[in-house]
């Protein structure tokens, strides 16, 4: 039988994974955005887990909320990161330090 402490440390694992690629990784702008949408999900884990446990659908609600900020997210990212690698050549954080047109 999985228990809300199964899902609980699912979701604290998958957090702690996104939040050590962001910290080990500050060069490639792909992976951190990748790390962003891993720290979303186990938010989302989280409250679907608390929502079923306590038998209420607000938390299932909320979780399509934040994938749709999430999706909105990934494709305004992925449109900047694009416009930048053609201006640049280059997707290294280090790089993009200057925001002048």
């Amino acid at each position: 039988m999985i228990t809300l402490t199964h899902y609980l440390v699912l979701g604290a694992i998958l957090f702690a994974l996104s939040v050590a690629g962001i910290i080990i990784n500050r060069k490639n702008l792909i992976v951190l955005l990748m790390c962003i949408e891993l720290m979303l999900l186990a938010v989302n884990v989280n409250f679907v887990a608390f929502s079923r446990f306590l038998g209420d659908a607000a938390g299932q609600v909320f979780v399509f909320f934040i994938l749709t900020v999430a999706a909105a997210e990934a494709a305004i990212g992925l449109a900047i990161l694009v416009t930048l690698y053609r201006n640049r050549r280059t997707i290294n954080v280090a790089d993009l330090d200057s925001l002048k047109g």
